[in-house]
C-alpha cells in the first residue's frame, strides 16, 4: 500500500510507461518550441526535442520506478517533490543535449532555465491529471 493506493508489479509498470509516454510528448512540444524560439532555428529545436525523446523516456521511467518504492503520504507534497526532483534531472539533461546540439553553451543553458518554469507547471498538472485516473492501479482509497 502506497499512500493508500494499493498496486499490482505489472500493472503499475504498465502506468509508468502510460505516464512516461504522454509526460514525453508534452515535454518534447514544449522543449521544441522553447529551443526554436531561444536558438532562431526552427530545426535546432527539433533536434533538440527529438534527441531527447530518447533520453527523457528512460530518465522518467526510473524517476517513476524510484518514486514507486517511496512513501510519501500526501499527495501534493509528493506531486510537488516528485516536480522538483524531475525537474532537476530533466533541466541537466535538457542543458547537456542543447549545448551538444547548437554547438553553444549559452543556448543550453537559456533552454534549461525556461524549461525549469514552463516544465514544472506542465509536469505538476500532468501529475495531477495522472492522479485522477485509475489506470494500472488495483485498487484506489477514497
Amino acid at each position: 500500500m502506497v499512500f493508500g493506493i494499493k498496486i499490482m508489479s505489472d500493472k503499475s509498470r504498465r502506468r509508468h510507461i502510460a505516464k512516461a509516454i504522454t509526460w514525453r510528448i508534452v515535454g518534447t512540444l514544449d522543449t521544441m518550441v522553447l529551443a526554436w524560439i531561444i536558438s532562431g532555428n526552427p530545426i535546432t529545436g527539433l533536434k533538440i526535442g527529438l534527441a531527447e525523446v530518447t533520453t527523457k523516456m528512460i530518465l522518467y521511467y526510473f524517476h517513476e520506478r524510484i518514486w514507486f518504492r517511496t512513501q510519501v503520504v500526501n499527495p501534493n507534497t509528493r506531486h510537488l517533490i516528485k516536480t522538483i526532483t524531475w525537474r532537476i534531472l530533466g533541466t541537466i539533461d535538457t542543458i547537456i543535449l542543447a549545448w551538444v546540439i547548437s554547438g553553444d553553451p549559452m543556448i543550453g543553458l537559456k533552454i534549461g532555465l525556461v524549461e525549469v518554469l514552463t516544465k514544472m507547471v506542465l509536469y505538476y498538472f500532468h501529475e495531477r491529471i495522472w492522479y485522477k485516473f485509475d489506470y494500472g492501479l488495483e485498487q484506489r482509497k477514497s
